[in-house]
């Protein structure tokens, strides 16, 4: 895909002494932004299943209020319609999650606790109502729908490029984008296939403005992944306990 002229170009518009960016004068939304996030979209929503690995710097309020910064690794595996298997590790300790199309489980395999809920028969439906019935929350969730551009062009405000730039050595279009309460950046791989490499969010419609950051690595389009992935049986000493409970163990 040929781009337009990026709004930003790195050397004239970082002024080496603390400088700001400065974007050329263009319509709060660019329609080549909106084609980028399409395209990766359109990637995302034909994927029968997809594999992937992130690193997450999250900003979370502390027992005292004041935020404070938790790194996470973590595993992704996706089968459509309905089924998610996630694995974390980190400052907020280790967290398992499973969706079988049926039911969904958190689980702290350190505290050996888990808990189990009935969930929607597909991964739409499970993502729309999981946070408010147990607190669970993926943070990159829009690009987990079957489709990623409705979810992420929701409220928007304002769309732009910021231009050409590396991830971890991969070619990206960096964007940035403004909707009801966050802004929001994402760098996309600008090869033959178009996929996220890098997330970046200020909340800023919550006290001190909470920021994240993920990055994605090791994407997988066509993985072979075994249906018992994403089924989980306790092992023996496991406790079930509510979900609310099992989050707090996890250090969620």
């Amino acid at each position: 895909m040929k781009l337009a002229r990026p709004l930003l170009s790195l050397a004239s518009a970082i002024l080496l002494c603390g400088g700001t960016l400065h974007a050329e004068k263009t319509s709060p939304v660019d329609p080549t932004a909106l084609s980028l996030l399409k395209r990766m979209s359109t990637t995302l929503q034909g994927a029968k299943a997809f594999t992937f690995r992130s690193s997450s710097i999250l900003e979370v309020p502390a027992v005292t209020g004041q935020f404070v910064t938790l790194i996470s690794e973590g595993e992704m595996s996706v089968e459509r319609p309905n089924k998610i298997r996630a694995m974390y590790v980190g400052d907020a300790h280790a967290f398992d999650f499973y969706y079988d199309g049926d039911s969904v489980t958190a689980v702290a395999p350190q505290a050996k606790v888990y808990s189990t809920t009935k969930a929607p028969a597909t991964i739409d439906g499970m993502l729309a109502g999981i946070r408010q019935e147990t607190g669970i929350h993926f943070h990159f969730a829009p690009l987990l729908f079957s489709d990623p551009y409705t979810h992420l062009t929701r409220n928007l405000r304002s769309a732009v490029v910021i231009g050409p730039t590396l991830v971890n050595g991969i070619p990206c279009d960096h964007l940035a984008f403004r909707t009801q309460g966050v802004n929001w950046e994402i760098w996309i791989s600008s090869g033959k296939v178009a996929l996220p490499y890098r997330l970046a969010a200020t909340f800023t419609d919550k006290p001190n403005f909470p920021r994240k950051f993920i990055e994605f690595s090791s994407w997988n389009l066509h993985p072979w992944i075994r249906s018992s992935r994403f089924a989980f049986h306790p092992a023996s000493g496991f406790q079930a306990i509510p979900f609310k409970a099992v989050l707090k163990d996890a250090g969620r």
